[in-house]
């Protein structure tokens, strides 16, 4: 069994995306004396059956910019994680952009508005033709589409080899990564956190941050705090072959269905809202008929780690003191791992946030304060 220290200043419960970039940027701020406990592997998680995308097309404003600020860390990875460790993994970033496919009214509606929301940020977002998504991936149907939007700064890459380099750096910095160990109940009283227990013994700490995804609000419930996060079974196929889809075909989502695919080395990998790929298959055969001709060589599924109003729920507990959480992120976790885990490292140090998401606390839905994404795959 893994050793674990007798105490620690912070423990991070998760070792997916978010728990190793909270984890690194806290290093980064100076606060070293951190242990990252993570009951299974590193991105063994959700991380792990994550699409990968990361993008800048959201309706929410923050959203928007919280895109920003992890795609513009996640383009300067190599001197980023480079500075800190000798072999910088490898993300396989493909820079290809995503193409949202509009065929309802509603949605071009919703998406219309979105367009200025993010081209007051600077998101070179296109609101483009039918013909010109076609243009884009030949092998699409587009008869009864009416619009689609496209921005070329989007992509995907490898989740694993983000969660392992912001892990690596951490742990070069001094940071403690202890895997297959499992948090089993936190004490506290009088508003303060004592230690963790865990499955190797307990830690004796003040400061939780709780990065635990779908598994956030059991994680809440034994510091007492009510997290409202549920996990929501997502599904994905890979073929080996490509069916002629170009190496620079973007992530191409078909919005009002929900079925998506990408290029995934020498083949592809696509998915949807549904558990069975007879059912997927319905849409995908509709949209992009090549997927027929293909074999299927692997499947799997994860958690999309959702909330009542499908945006993520961070902050700091208002009664709990230094018990800090990042989860619900309805699909987004692991594109918003880079600037949500530098938010958590600044709560923790006291620095003026670079980006404000105070919104986002669990108390907006006690206060009736929700606020809804609606870029939702």
């Amino acid at each position: 069994m893994a050793e674990i220290p007798r105490s620690t200043e912070i423990v991070i419960v998760g070792g997916g995306a978010v728990g190793a970039s909270t984890a690194f940027h806290l290093a980064v701020a100076g606060a070293t004396d951190v242990v990252l406990v993570e009951r299974g592997q590193l991105a063994g998680g959700s991380t792990a059956k994550s699409a990968g995308g990361i993008r800048l097309q959201f309706g929410d404003e923050l959203n928007v910019r919280i895109g920003a600020r992890g795609l513009t860390e996640l383009e300067r990875w190599n001197e980023l994680i480079g500075a800190h460790v000798d072999f910088v993994p490898d993300i396989a970033f493909h820079q290809t952009g995503y193409l949202f496919l509009l065929s309802d009214e509603a949605d071009l509606a919703t998406f219309t508005t979105a367009l200025a929301v993010q081209h007051a940020l600077g998101v070179p977002t296109q609101l483009i033709t039918p013909a010109e998504a076609k243009a884009i991936v030949p092998q699409l149907v587009v008869d009864d589409l009416i619009a689609a939007t496209y921005c070329a700064r989007d992509g995907h890459m490898s989740p694993e080899a983000v969660t392992q380099g912001y892990a690596a750096a951490a742990a070069a910095l001094g940071v403690r990564i202890v895997q297959g160990v499992e948090v089993t109940d936190i004490e506290h009283a009088a508003g303060r956190i004592s230690a963790v227990r865990t499955s190797a013994g307990t830690i004796m700490t003040g400061t939780v941050i709780c990065a635990a995804g779908a598994w956030s609000g059991e994680i809440g419930r034994l510091a007492g705090i009510d997290i409202p996060v549920h996990g929501m079974p997502r599904h994905m196929w890979f073929s080996p072959e490509n069916g002629g889809l170009s190496d620079t075909m973007p992530l191409t989502i078909d919005f009002a269905t929900g079925f998506y695919s990408h290029r995934e080395g020498p083949g592809l990998v696509f998915g949807g809202r549904e558990a069975e790929v007879e059912e997927v298959a319905v849409h995908a055969l509709h949209r992009l008929p090549v997927i027929g001709e293909l074999p299927i060589q692997s499947s799997w599924w994860g958690f999309y780690d959702e909330s009542p109003d499908h945006n993520a729920i961070v902050g700091e507990s208002a009664t709990l003191s230094r018990f800090l959480y990042a989860t619900g992120f309805s699909g987004h976790g692991f594109q918003q791992a880079p600037a949500v885990g530098e938010y958590l490292a600044e709560l923790y140090v006291g620095a003026a946030p670079t980006i404000d998401m105070s919104s986002f606390t669990v108390d907006r839905f006690a206060d009736g304060i929700e606020r809804t994404e609606t870029f939702i795959v």
